[in-house]
């Protein structure tokens, strides 16, 4: 018996474009004083980057699948393949680098290696909606002699920030490292460059703050007026709003406000509703605040974005856009008082109306939510292992 254990030394959430690294230990578990006859060999092993791509029949039509990638992997059982029995499609891959060869670890011994790769730039983000699922998975295959070959999937969170892709690591020639031993240094130092790079532009399109105010009506009149601060966010901030219904017209009796993504499949793969297809357009609604508000002059509410949600994308099947979805509930009769009168000559039983004639109307603003630091929305640690 094989212990593989893989160790993300900074947890599973990176940026595309930065670096992961990861210590693979390789332990034989029996205990020191057993036979030598009880040593382990290993063949090989081997770790690669890939990301996997399903989409829900009933929602995306495909182009028919190629007949030599089949929907379901082979169980090849001498090949190494990352996405071995894993259902959809492998649409990026990083190459495989071999970690060993023919090992031998006696009771008890153990070995540990390092695996360093940079995470695709170009590919999509994590991402598990209705219609599409997105995932990355660091594997590390292992085969022991006369074995079959193991494999260990750690899973992985990756964020997508557009613009990087165009970035170039600034060189200096003069001072440009020539020595091969010197190339693990410069790929640190162009990682934290590129993380440092991403708060700033983090930084720079979430801090600008302007009163942004939207005149809310319906058919018969205003109903109030919304403010907001900003409308581009990160995530695992709040985004915060008020509403002034001193200046309406029309009276409100209760509104509603939620923090919602819409994932939405391109038209060029969109199942037809009369073929048998589920909607093209879902949404999914992450935070809500709700509020009876009649007499209420002035309200304001706060919604955290989640750090476990996706920012927005877009890819040439899907794309998932966020927005504030309201809804208000108005009275039909002008001038609504639902309050007793202040001044009566003496005490009387006020009851309010039991039915109020109302029309309900709803409204979306859309928002822009960009990713945040990997090392904040890393929420557990990435460390996985298998036997």
């Amino acid at each position: 018996m094989i212990e593989v254990v893989a160790e993300l030394s900074r947890g599973p959430v990176f940026l595309a474009g930065e670096a992961l690294e990861c210590v693979v230990t390789v332990t034989n578990p029996l205990p020191p004083t057993a036979t030598s006859a009880s040593s382990e060999a290993l063949a090989w092993a081997s770790a690669q980057i890939h990301c996997q791509f399903h989409a829900s029949e009933s929602r995306v039509a495909l182009p028919p699948p190629d007949s030599n990638q089949p929907d379901v992997q082979p169980e090849s059982q001498t090949v190494f393949l990352p996405h071995r029995g894993e259902r959809g499609q492998c649409i990026l891959s990083t190459p495989p680098k071999i970690l060993f060869c023919d090992l031998r670890l006696e009771p008890g011994e153990s070995k540990s290696y390092s695996y360093s790769e940079v995470l695709p730039i170009e590919g999509p983000p994590s991402f598990r909606g209705q219609s599409v699922k997105y995932v990355y998975k660091l594997t590390i295959g292992c085969q022991r002699v006369n074995s079959p070959i193991t494999l260990l999937r750690v899973p992985l969170r990756v964020l997508v920030l557009t613009g990087l892709q165009d970035v170039r690591f600034p060189q200096d020639e003069a001072v440009a490292p020539s020595s091969p031993f010197l190339e693990e240094d410069e790929g640190g130092k162009k990682d934290s460059w590129l993380a440092e790079l991403a708060g700033e532009r983090l930084m720079a399109a979430t801090s600008c703050r302007s009163l942004h105010l939207y005149n809310i009506s319906d058919g018969r009149g205003k109903v109030g007026t919304f403010g907001i601060f900003k409308s581009v966010y990160r995530l695992g901030e709040d985004v915060v709003g008020t509403l002034n219904l001193g200046e309406g017209t029309v009276a409100c009796l209760q509104f509603s406000v939620s923090l919602q993504t819409e994932e939405r499949v391109q038209p060029e793969y969109q199942r037809r509703r009369g073929a048998g297809g589920a909607p093209s357009v879902s949404h999914v609604t992450h935070a809500r605040h709700q509020e009876s508000c009649l007499h209420t002059t002035r309200t304001s509410f706060s919604l955290p974005i989640p750090l476990s949600s996706t920012p927005g994308f877009c890819t040439a099947i899907v794309s998932l856009k966020w927005r504030l979805h309201f809804e208000f509930v108005t009275s039909r009769e002008p001038g609504l008082v639902l309050l007793p009168p202040m001044e009566q000559p003496e005490p009387v039983t006020w009851t309010g109306p039991e039915q109020v004639p109302v029309d309900t109307f709803s409204w979306d603003l859309p928002i822009k939510v960009l990713p945040t630091s990997p090392t904040l929305g890393t929420q557990r640690m990435g460390k996985e292992s298998a036997q």
